[in-house]
């Protein structure tokens, strides 16, 4: 079964979908969702992307089943590793993706961030940042959305030339490569065929070191957009020779 394995609900502070909703979508795909809500802790937004797990494994663990795990998305920040780590072990997550959404505790979607800084400088930071953290997260399932920089750069071509930045992004596939941790491969910009492109050196990439295993996600905030353009991601799989899986308990299942 074709698990999307990136989904948000209204714990998350971006999404209002309530989970219902997302079931019903779901079984008219008939795919399989891993709930992932936001969690970020010391969000430069205090009030953003925080919730109570308690109260979420509360109300929604009634719903886990076969087709539907409860999972999270962390993000990832160097001084608290070990804060993320605690929280891994104290909850019965069935799937961890660990992502970079802060940089020097900035968020990097407005355009300050960029202001002052050639691509090169914000590409770089970015990616040294995602390498520190990938060393310290070293418990988390895959990494999210490495291309979430280029959702928000304001730059007339916001796209990873990966020939530009290999010095940065080979030392944080190698390490996943290393310990058998996935990437993901999450669909949400892949109506641009210029996206796919640019990504797919990445991934072949990842193969060559070693890499074996992506998870996929369309990382949808609202039902229309559960399972959408998954056909994509899975043809980039394929294309470079990498395994889709998704997580049950935290072990990885093959998607068949």
């Amino acid at each position: 079964m074709i698990f999307d394995s990136h989904v948000h609900t209204r714990f998350s502070t971006d999404s209002q979908m309530f989970i219902e909703e997302a079931i019903a979508k779901a079984k008219s795909l008939d795919i399989g969702i891993i709930v992932t809500e936001h969690m970020d802790l010391e969000y430069p937004q205090p009030e953003f992307f925080k919730f109570n797990l308690d109260d979420y494994f509360r109300e929604y663990d009634r719903y886990r089943n076969p087709r539907l795990r409860l999972g999270i998305e962390m993000g990832m920040r160097c001084e608290l590793a070990e804060k993320s780590r605690e929280m891994a072990a104290q909850y019965p997550f069935d799937f961890i993706i660990g992502s970079v959404h802060v940089v020097d505790k900035k968020e990097i979607y407005p355009e300050a961030f960029y202001q002052g800084r050639s691509k090169k400088e914000a590409y770089d930071r970015y990616f040294d940042t995602m390498y520190a953290c990938v060393k310290g997260f070293d418990f988390v399932d895959t990494l999210g959305h490495i291309d979430y920089i280029c959702r928000y750069a304001a730059l007339e071509d916001p796209e990873i030339d990966y020939v530009d930045f290999r010095d940065r992004i080979d030392p944080i596939l190698t390490l996943l490569a290393e310990r058998g941790q996935a990437i993901e491969i999450n669909s949400r910009r892949f109506d641009n065929p210029r996206a796919v492109e640019s990504l797919f050196p990445i991934y072949r990439r990842f193969r060559e070191l070693g890499g074996q295993w992506v998870t996929i996600g369309s990382d949808a905030h609202n039902p229309s957009d559960i399972g959408r353009r998954l056909d994509k991601a899975l043809e980039l799989a394929e294309r470079c020779q990498l395994r889709p899986i998704w997580f049950d308990k935290r072990k990885p299942q093959l998607m068949k």
